[in-house]
């Protein structure tokens, strides 16, 4: 790629971004930041987990996402006697014309460019599991049949924090899978004026598509087919090995600050994925900033999303109110000074 193509390609990145974003905030009133991320995982080819109280908008993110990109939307209620036939599709006896019977592969809601499923931690284990093959493979396996899902593939899982009773732990396994975890603050007072005087109104605000229909899903693929391409030096993989290794109680170096707490509050750091998370997010912020190259700010911009829900935080971290956001902030701080 030359360098006025890259350039080229650069610039309709980041005007392709700014016009999702704009869009989306036409219906979504705050979660600027929240927004910026999930597109910048959605572009990145990875999943979000989003923690937040109902009521606040997750949903109508991750519909106005799919409307503003034109891509086909399922959204999956989670509930504690949902089965993975629900999630994944299920095999039907289908009477032909001719009066046989067969069996055919009858598609579940996953099935979709983008796909909510809400208060996933409300399903069993064995529901939550259904979604790892998808994610991690984008394809669903039914009766020994593997079926391919469509690309690009993007599912949003949201955790509601204030109800306990009848939810499942999400194993560590799978809240690996998901590139970032985006937590929803509560709008301010301010933000929820402007929600009160634009949704309880005769015509509420629409998005309107930035992507055509017939191109949407291809023009997707190339945009993240370019943030592959963006290049990162030897030196800022090195920073992110050793960034992620200064989470883990065995790499924590020195008797700094960021080493103590890793080693009193943590059980287990971050694994390779949250490396690649963390490159991959540092990628998409680079077209945004308009360089074809990760630097060091870009992983960092980065790091906490990417790094929160990868950490097992220790009894002593929960009894001292001390979070994994917190540890990576120290950490980041020490790995600063090992440039």
């Amino acid at each position: 790629m030359t360098p006025a193509v890259a350039s080229a390609a650069i610039v309709d990145f980041q005007q392709t971004f700014a016009a999702i974003r704009a869009e989306m905030a036409r219906v979504v009133i705050g979660h600027e930041s929240a927004i910026e991320t999930i597109l910048t995982a959605f572009f990145a080819g990875g999943h979000v987990l989003i923690e937040g109280v109902p009521g606040i908008g997750k949903t109508l993110i991750v519909r106005s996402l799919a409307e503003t990109l034109n891509l086909s939307f399922n959204r999956v209620q989670f509930t504690v006697d949902l089965m993975p036939a629900d999630v994944t599709g299920t095999r039907i006896i289908n009477e032909t014309l001719e009066g046989r019977r067969e069996l055919v592969f009858m598609p579940g809601p996953i099935f979709a460019h983008l796909v909510l499923g809400d208060e996933i931690n409300r399903a069993t284990p064995k529901t939550q599991s259904a979604l790892l093959e998808a994610m991690a493979e984008q394809q669903v396996t039914a009766a020994g049949t593997s079926y391919r899902l469509a690309s690009p593939f993007f599912v949003l899982a949201t955790l509601n924090p204030i109800e306990m009773e009848g939810t499942y732990q999400l194993p560590e396994a799978q809240l690996d899978r998901f590139l970032f975890k985006v937590l929803l603050d509560y709008p301010s007072e301010g933000e929820l004026i402007r929600i009160l005087s634009t949704t309880t109104v005769a015509e509420p605000p629409t998005v309107r598509p930035v992507l055509s229909a017939d191109g949407a899903a291809t023009r997707v693929e190339q945009l993240k087919r370019l943030v592959r391409e963006v290049l990162v030096a030897p030196h800022v993989e090195q920073y992110v090995a050793g960034l992620v290794r200064l989470t883990t109680p065995a790499g924590a170096r020195g008797d700094g600050e960021a080493e103590t707490e890793v080693r009193r509050y943590v059980t287990y750091g971050a694994s390779p994925r949250g490396a690649q998370a963390m490159v991959l997010g540092a990628k998409v912020k680079a077209l945004l900033a308009g360089r074809p190259h990760v630097t060091y700010d870009d992983v960092d911009s980065v790091a906490v999303a990417a790094l929160r829900h990868r950490l097992v935080m220790s009894f002593a971290a929960e009894a001292a109110g001390v979070t994994s956001a917190h540890v990576i902030e120290r950490v980041l701080i020490a790995a600063r000074r090992l440039r």
